[in-house]
């Protein structure tokens, strides 16, 4: 064998060129199917590019994710905006409604007691004693607003009495407070009694009705007024309403627990009648 490629060597060189020859004539007549070089470049670089082709798609859906996520967040964002916006429109609009309510019913009072002087007032601050009940308001002295006035809300409810001033603004003791006392009427039978301000009470929001008439049979629901005899408050001002009939420990009187008509930790604007006509 190595004899023969000794001597016929160059019968197989030209053979193998022939050969090679005619594989790229044949490759070019078929049009398109590739040469061994060229599938031997193929082979070695498909995994390239399918490395390449899948390293380019995470990319992309990395990037996808990240703008999407983005993009919610823009939108979460705007939603949260959209909603405090609408939540303070609706807060103005409620407050507005509390205002329009609160002037329409200021009007109504005007027009059923004509014989009352009101000067408006805000309240700004509430005692924090607890051996009291008070609330202190916008105006004092300066605006007419003296000692012993009443203090009404704007449904005509008496609240409390006007237990000191200063020139820009009054302290109010309140109807539960335990120093309160004062005419009262039963509207039902037109019994008078006297209403007072109970240290046990107070903390519950409660007043008492007491010095009851004998006969008197008062009743729960009953409705309790002001009566004043000697002009110094207003009469006919609404207190609140009987909850209970009790009989004191000595077994000798008989009072009743009375409920103020106003919730007297909510107030807000509050009106201090500053005169008043006497209607007999």
């Amino acid at each position: 064998m190595k004899d023969f490629f000794r001597n016929n060597g160059i019968l197989v060189l030209i053979a193998a060129v022939l050969m090679a020859l005619i594989t790229l004539v044949v490759s070019a007549t078929l049009g398109g199917l590739a040469n061994p070089l060229e599938n031997f470049l193929g082979w070695a670089s498909t995994p390239v590019r399918a490395l390449t082709s899948a390293f380019a798609s995470w990319t992309e859906e990395r990037y996808s994710s990240a703008y999407e996520r983005e993009t919610m967040q823009a939108e979460i964002e705007r939603l949260r905006r959209e909603l405090a916006r609408m939540e303070e429109q609706a807060r103005d609009g409620e407050a507005a409604s509390r205002e329009n309510e609160r002037l329409r019913n200021l009007l109504g009072l005007r027009e059923r007691r004509r014989e009352l002087t009101l000067e408006s007032a805000t309240v700004t601050a509430r005692g924090a004693s607890s051996w009291s009940s008070t609330f202190t308001v916008s105006k004092g002295s300066s605006s007419g607003i003296a000692v012993g006035d009443c203090v009404i809300d704007d449904y005509g409810n008496l609240v409390g009495v006007v237990a000191e001033t200063g020139s820009n603004w009054a302290k109010v003791r309140t109807l539960v407070d335990a120093e309160l006392q004062m005419g009262a009427l039963l509207a039902r039978t037109d019994e008078a009694a006297v209403l007072e301000g109970d240290f046990a009470l107070m903390g519950e929001g409660l007043l008492k009705l007491t010095f009851l008439p004998e006969e008197a049979e008062p009743i729960a629901g009953d409705q309790v007024l002001t009566l004043s005899r000697d002009g110094i408050y207003p009469s006919g001002l609404v207190v609140g309403h009987i909850q209970a009939l009790h009989t004191e420990a000595s077994g000798m009187a008989r009072y009743a627990v009375v409920e103020p008509e106003t919730e007297l930790g909510a107030l807000r604007q509050v009106f201090v009648i500053t005169d008043f006509d006497i209607v007999e």
